[in-house]
């Protein structure tokens, strides 16, 4: 306990440090103070003229469902500033050559990094938490406006791990960069993240479904997590006073790409050196007969996960029939034709009913959902899996609360190329979540970049030499006999 304790006080002094110098920079200091008391009342203002706007139009609800965001903005804009201060917590300091005598002070790394973080968060975060009090005296004294516990409570929670994760990842930013000006460039990689995700929040607002911000507060909670576990992961004293410089080498990255992707992933191989095989036959053999098995064997764990979230994602699709039912009759799959089927092809966002068509389609979007989970360290990826299998669990439910069979239709409509396409689905998934997974705990020894090349690597072997030819053949079966197996159950 006494150790513990000791430690908490060396944290809070690097803290305590930290705030010091900020309360003194007053260009930090003076936006921070306008966002938290003007910005507020102009806000008020705004709520004012909406207000009065929609009720001269009768449409109160859009002033009802406007405020909540409001007050959401108010005490985000303040915490923004807090990626501005976690981006300067290490870079900052090492142009300003005053790293030196922080990093030779007798703490351990997790107590220096613990301590950069608390000092960036605290300062914007009590901003932000002020703007909502000010914004919510404001509403109240001109209104009367005052939101549920739970609404508050939830904003409150959201503003907290947002800036929580926004300085974690822009302090896993300043500890890797060699300047503020490349951590700045790469900034960009949690403002765009971030934006995204506030437009998200604002339609869940916007629609009223605020039990909807729960699952969002845990998923931002869960990214804070892994950010947090990469940045004291990877975090090392003396390679951010040795690094004088950040380069990238396209060649050499390339070239231990190619040398991953040749070599077998039974461990991994060295930095330098091509990899020499016997010739291509022998090789496709062994990706066969070894790598692949292998790969499948050593990653149970995401390909388990996916799987789960996959039987998750259909139990919530069905879940959710109760409360949005289709009206009576608009699932009427007796008498089927074949021209039902060549009508799917006016529908611009479905694929057309070929084996090209479906196989480019689903290649496409396995491909853009590996790219999201470099970005989103897999989570992206994930939620683009969920999305069509939670539709396929809410029209089977639907097909059962209007008196029809589910099994039937899932047996007829699902089952003949998804035996093959699901689970190519799952196994790519698994293997862009490894990806993303990649930067955050690279093993001893091995840096970030190579940790995630050799996760690329395997993920382009698995997908040329199984998830393609998955693909390939359930593409040929929803062309070619999934719509024959339709109407032979449903046909008139």
């Amino acid at each position: 306990v006494r150790a513990r304790r000791s430690s908490l006080a060396l944290v809070w002094t690097i803290a305590r440090r930290e705030l010091r110098d900020t309360l003194r920079d007053w260009r930090i200091v003076t936006p921070i103070l306008v966002l938290t008391l003007v910005f507020p009342w102009l806000m008020n203002w705004t709520a004012q003229l909406a207000i009065d706007f929609v009720q001269q139009r009768e449409a109160a609800i859009i002033g009802e469902r406007l405020i909540p965001f409001l007050l959401m903005i108010v005490g985000f804009f303040p915490v923004t500033f807090s990626l501005i201060i976690g981006l300067e917590t290490f870079v900052g300091e090492k142009e300003r050559r005053s790293i030196e005598p922080l990093l030779s002070m007798p703490i351990t790394d997790l107590e220096l990094y613990l301590g950069k973080m608390l000092s960036a968060t605290a300062l914007p975060l009590l901003g932000g938490l002020l703007g909502i009090a000010v914004y919510l005296a404001g509403l109240y004294l001109s209104i009367g406006y005052l939101p549920s516990l739970q609404l508050f409570v939830q904003i409150v929670l959201l503003n907290v791990v947002t800036a929580v994760m926004m300085v974690s990842g822009a302090v896993v930013v300043s500890s890797q960069t060699t300047s503020v000006r490349s951590a700045n460039l790469l900034a960009s990689f949690i403002i765009v993240p971030t934006a995204l995700l506030m437009q998200g929040e604002s339609i869940i607002m916007f629609w009223g479904y605020y039990d909807a911000l729960w699952a969002i507060l845990v998923a931002v909670a869960l990214i804070t997590l892994i950010l947090v576990r990469m940045g004291i992961h990877s975090f090392n004293r003396e390679e951010i006073l040795g690094r004088e410089i950040d380069e990238l080498n396209l060649r050499r990255s390339l070239r231990l790409l190619g040398h991953y992707f040749a070599s077998s992933p039974a461990r991994l191989p060295a930095a330098e050196g091509p990899a020499r095989g016997p010739g291509l036959l022998p090789w496709l053999l062994r990706v066969y007969r070894r790598d692949l098995p292998y790969l499948l064997q050593h990653n149970w764990m995401p390909l388990a996960m996916v799987a789960l979230f996959v039987l998750v994602a259909v139990a919530l699709g069905w879940a959710l029939v109760d409360d949005y039912p289709l009206p009576p009759g608009s699932l009427a799959l007796q008498n089927l034709s074949r021209q039902d089927f060549d009508s799917l092809s006016n529908v611009s966002f479905l694929p057309s009913l070929t084996t090209g068509g479906i196989l480019f389609h689903n290649v496409r979007v396995l491909l853009f959902a590996a790219l999201l989970a470099v970005i989103s360290l897999g989570v992206l990826a994930v939620l683009m899996l969920m999305v069509p299998m939670g539709l396929v669990g809410f029209i089977a439910g639907q097909v059962a609360a209007q008196g029809q069979d589910p099994l039937t239709f899932l047996a007829a409509f699902v089952l003949p190329h998804g035996l093959l396409e699901i689970p190519a689905a799952v196994i790519a998934t698994a293997f862009a979540l490894r990806v993303g997974a990649s930067l955050t705990a690279p093993p001893e020894g091995v840096t970030v970049g190579e940790n995630l090349l050799a996760a690329v690597a395997d993920l382009v072997k698995v997908f040329l030499f199984l998830v393609v030819p998955l693909l390939c053949l359930a593409a040929f079966l929803e062309a070619n006999v999934t719509p024959e197996i339709v109407l032979w159950a449903y046909g008139g």
